[in-house]
């Protein structure tokens, strides 16, 4: 039978399939006063749960019984493969299942189990190591309350018992060695065998450089936290074997000389150590007063607390090999807190103009002038406005301009759509004025691969020219779609103006089908947040509060997000966040933006052309466009769509879309071609999703550079 003694400070691991732990296992259910909680079944329920599933050998493992004599109490575990894979969970993906096997391997030492109780704690809760070992002389203390986690119970208790006893409650498989005598020259050695790191957080001057001294000469690093501003000291000892220790701050002072000072006579080392210039007001004062009105250094739980995040953070980085140089840093909370900053104000000083900005100068009668405005109106992907406009008395030039393409504009195709209905507004205005004369398309004239030249002539087009003042209203609209039903009379409108344009538009308002569309476009979106040339492009495109050139790419206030959506957004527009989703074939929540405002749609529009050239696209343009003022006449917003695979149609343009995801990308294409029964000759020009919705909060603007000079 296992049994109690003030010294026992790990739980007994019992296993009831071994005949010696099930007759141990009997005898102390023979206790009345024991106290058993049987939690497994609840436990096994969670595992079986977790994502991805564990495997079936860890299900069935054999389960534990823990034994805390000094609560005396019986608890059920699950067996110690499963309960790590639980316990850590809530790790993934801020560390790795491969990562928390590496540290696992970590042996740590511990010096010192005020400060050090804390981060011992912290570093087993995280599963930072695979073992610890503790050392102190100490008791606990009525004033120690006020920083150590422990209570009115564990007064008396050697300090190093208290926190392994603490961290068995916590995780009863991990290994914690406990030296209740402490530190001293005699035993440096074996607190230091077989340890990877070590933190010192002791009192005592000479034991710190002591044992910096020892852990010196076996290349072990050394941590310490400082609980004044955050202080936190490295020295790596396993990278620099002949650095001076404590950064040769206290110069020719060692281990012998400060032995046997008092507290008093070691505050001027403690404060050239510290640099008492930089440490906070309170902290230096009060150590002038050490052995007079104060007994020694004051320290407070929440400086404490951030010292043991700081220390764990630095053993992840090293325990990973992660860059970690020797040295010093302050994590200063409360100069961090003077620094506030109200992030709703600060947006509001910043926000740019709503309105689109037109052309400068613009004369009712100068007719060039208003065509080339209402071209330069036209909506591109990004907003990037992939053109030159150059007007004259008698004609309009667009011009693609390849400078302003992207990975996704796979062979110009993008850039011509966007050209398109360029070329739909300016026939509309030129329409309103009784000015449309033909339109000449050229490819590959004088090394440009596509312009258009719209003639100013005589001609007239009342249908063209009953869409001017709607396509000077004309917004990209994201805002989430109220329930509703598209009409059938707007669906044939939708078709009918796609149809005078050359193109064929599909209308999806089934909820089944529009969820598998949105289902397939969600996940097209977390390729493009997955790729890095994707991701790079999408995220240029965006405009901050601030950011130079607002009147190209998109403000994100377009984006009509929540609160809480632009918190995400923030996270999203990093690289190396996405890098590591890629590394875990996650992100299966990057598409959700998309996905949520399809659903919320009533109808989904798809605009296709049979043709492949630049020509045929920019055709594919102007019905786009066309339809796009059709439905916003009939009160429905418009928001474009343009999934990664848009413009792709071989391997080749698959794979120079996302290699890694290529394969993806085909079968998500065809996915969504098969719910459209588009077919092999169709090309997809536009997907817009139409909603019932308020108008859009911002409208995107336009750039003067895309202007050349008229003649």
């Amino acid at each position: 039978m296992v049994t109690f003694d003030d010294g026992v400070c790990s739980a007994a691991v019992l296993n009831p399939s071994l005949p010696d732990d099930a007759d141990a296992l009997a005898g102390l259910r023979t206790d009345p006063r024991l106290d058993v909680q049987d939690r497994r079944a609840e436990q096994l329920d969670q595992l079986r749960g977790l994502r991805p599933a564990v495997d079936a050998a860890v299900l069935e493992e054999s389960g534990r019984w823990a034994y805390f004599p000094w609560r005396r109490a019986l608890v059920s575990l699950l067996g110690p493969v499963g309960y790590r894979r639980l316990r850590l969970d809530r790790n993934r993906n801020l560390i790795t299942d491969a990562e928390q096997d590496r540290l696992h391997a970590l042996r740590i030492g511990v010096v010192g189990l005020s400060v050090g109780h804390v981060i011992a704690h912290t570093l087993a809760a995280e599963g930072l190591c695979g073992a610890l070992r503790l050392a102190d002389f100490d008791t606990l203390e009525l004033s120690n309350l006020n920083r150590v986690p422990v209570t009115l119970f564990d007064l008396g208790i050697n300090k190093a018992t208290a926190a392994a006893r603490r961290i068995a409650e916590v995780d009863p498989y991990l290994p914690v060695e406990v030296m209740t005598s402490g530190l001293t020259p005699d035993n440096i050695e074996e607190f230091l065998d077989d340890l990877d790191i070590v933190v010192e957080e002791c009192d005592s001057l000479d034991v710190k450089v002591a044992l910096r001294e020892a852990a010196r000469s076996r290349r072990l690093p050394v941590l310490m936290s400082t609980s004044d501003r955050g202080l936190v000291d490295v020295e790596r000892f396993d990278e620099e074997p002949r650095r001076a220790v404590m950064h040769g701050l206290l110069g020719d002072a060692d281990a012998a000389s400060l032995a046997g000072m008092s507290s008093r006579d070691k505050v001027p080392h403690v404060l050239t150590y510290l640099d008492g210039r930089r440490l906070s007001a309170r902290m230096a004062a009060s150590l002038v007063e050490v052995d007079r009105s104060i007994s020694t250094w004051p320290q407070l739980a929440g400086e404490v607390t951030l010292g043991a995040a700081a220390i764990a953070e630095a053993v992840r980085r090293i325990g990973l090999g992660e860059p970690l140089h020797s040295g010093r840093v302050r994590v200063d909370i409360g100069a961090a807190l003077d620094s506030l900053i109200d992030p709703i104000s600060e947006a509001a000083q910043t926000l740019p103009e709503s309105a689109v900005r037109a052309a400068e100068s613009v004369d009712s009668t100068d007719v060039a002038r208003l065509v080339v405005d209402a071209a330069m109106r036209a909506p591109s992907g990004g907003n990037v406005q992939p053109w030159a406009v150059e007007g004259g008395r008698d004609e309009v030039r667009l011009t693609l301009a390849r400078e302003h393409t992207s990975t996704m504009d796979v062979a110009l195709r993008g850039s011509a759509v966007a050209l398109g209905a360029a070329v739909f507004n300016a026939k509309v205005a030129a329409a309103a004025h009784d000015r449309l004369g033909p339109v000449q398309f050229t490819v590959d004239g004088d090394g440009c691969p596509l312009s258009v030249t719209v003639a100013l002539g005589d001609g007239a087009d009342a249908v063209l020219a009953s869409q001017y003042p709607a396509m000077l209203a004309r917004e990209t609209n994201r805002r989430l779609g109220r329930p509703g039903t598209l009409a059938a009379a707007t669906i044939d409108e939708l078709k009918a103006a796609a149809e005078r344009e050359g193109a064929t538009l599909s209308v999806l308002t089934d909820p089944h089908q529009i969820d598998s569309a949105a289902a397939i476009l969600a996940a097209a979106d977390r390729v493009r947040y997955l790729t890095p040339r994707l991701h790079a492009d999408m995220i240029s495109e965006l405009r901050w509060p601030g950011d130079p050139d607002p009147d190209a790419g998109i403000d994100v206030h377009c984006l009509e997000l929540a609160p809480d959506e632009y918190a995400v957004l923030s996270i999203l527009r990093r690289g190396e966040v996405m890098a590591a989703l890629s590394e875990w074939n996650a992100g299966e929540a990057l598409g959700d933006l998309t996905g949520d405002r399809v659903r919320s749609s009533c109808g989904l529009a798809v605009v296709r052309v049979d043709g492949s050239s630049l020509t045929d696209f920019a055709r594919g343009g102007a019905a786009a466009e066309a339809a796009w003022i059709c439905a916003e006449r009939n009160g429905v917003a418009v928001q474009p769509i343009s999934p990664a695979f848009l413009y792709a149609r071989t391997p080749a343009d698959f794979a120079e879309l996302s290699s890694p995801f290529s394969g993806e990308l085909a079968r998500l294409r065809s996915e969504f071609s098969d719910l459209l029964d588009i077919g092999d000759r169709d090309e997809l020009v536009l997907i817009l999703r139409l909603a019932l919705a308020e108008r859009a909060s911002v409208r995107s603007r336009r750039s003067s550079d895309r202007l050349r000079a008229m003649a």
